[in-house]
């Protein structure tokens, strides 16, 4: 009638596909982007924060993650006793530690 019938062509008048290698390539490029722009960055920044953490020594200048600031009076394996004011002195938990200054600060 109206539509004439459809049939297959050969191998050789289809265009080829990218193979897997090349589909892949963009994947491979786009995830080496994330490693080194995000997640290299951000392993580096965690690792800095917990030396600095686990560094911490009586004495020292300490910033909460809330921004209280105080001196290290009592350190324990994962708590700080910080004094805030004269005679205050309110118990942390050491990974809550957003800063800690030395001595001098």
């Amino acid at each position: 009638m109206f539509i004439s019938e459809a049939y297959a062509q050969t191998a050789g008048g289809a265009p080829a596909g990218p193979d897997f290698f090349t589909a892949l390539l963009p994947w491979l490029f786009i995830i080496l982007i994330f490693y080194f722009l995000l997640i290299r960055p951000q392993q580096k920044r965690q690792k800095e924060h917990r030396n600095m953490v686990e560094g911490v020594q009586k004495g020292d200048t300490v910033v909460t993650q809330g921004g209280i600031i105080g001196k290290a009076k009592k350190v324990s394996d994962t708590e700080v006793s910080v004094e805030i004011a004269d005679g205050v002195q309110v118990q942390v938990v050491k990974s809550t530690l957003a800063d800690v200054r030395s001595k001098d600060a």
